[in-house]
């Protein structure tokens, strides 16, 4: 799970293992450099699946989903309920045009929470 995710996590009272996040991976000069390969979310299909997973291992009804790219896919999966477009790392329109709420970064979602 990505560092950013453990405080917002934190604050809504969400357990870290119902949180599934990619882990971002940068270089020695802290350049964003991909994405590690062990969170199911990291994989084609793999945010769908892990949703369809939790409502099922917990009858959730509510699913919320925060990310830069997945969002159009998820939403037009229809698999989550609400859709957090995070704008802080690559300013994609299609998906913050089709996103509940617009985030530049993980400080102002967690001020507008507490």
């Amino acid at each position: 799970m990505s560092g950013s995710t453990k405080p917002v996590a934190s604050i809504l009272g969400i357990p870290i293992e119902n949180i599934f996040a990619n882990q971002l991976l940068f270089d020695t000069s802290s350049e964003f450099a991909g994405f590690g390969v062990n969170e199911p979310t990291s994989r084609s299909g793999g945010k769908p699946t892990v949703v369809e997973l939790l409502r099922k291992t917990h009858g959730y009804k509510t699913v919320v989903m925060i990310g830069d790219g997945a969002l159009a896919m998820a939403r037009k999966l229809r698999c989550a309920d609400l859709f957090i477009c995070y704008r802080g790392v690559q300013l994609r329109e299609a998906v913050s045009v089709k996103a509940n709420w617009l985030v530049f970064n993980f400080k102002d979602l967690i001020n507008s929470l507490e």
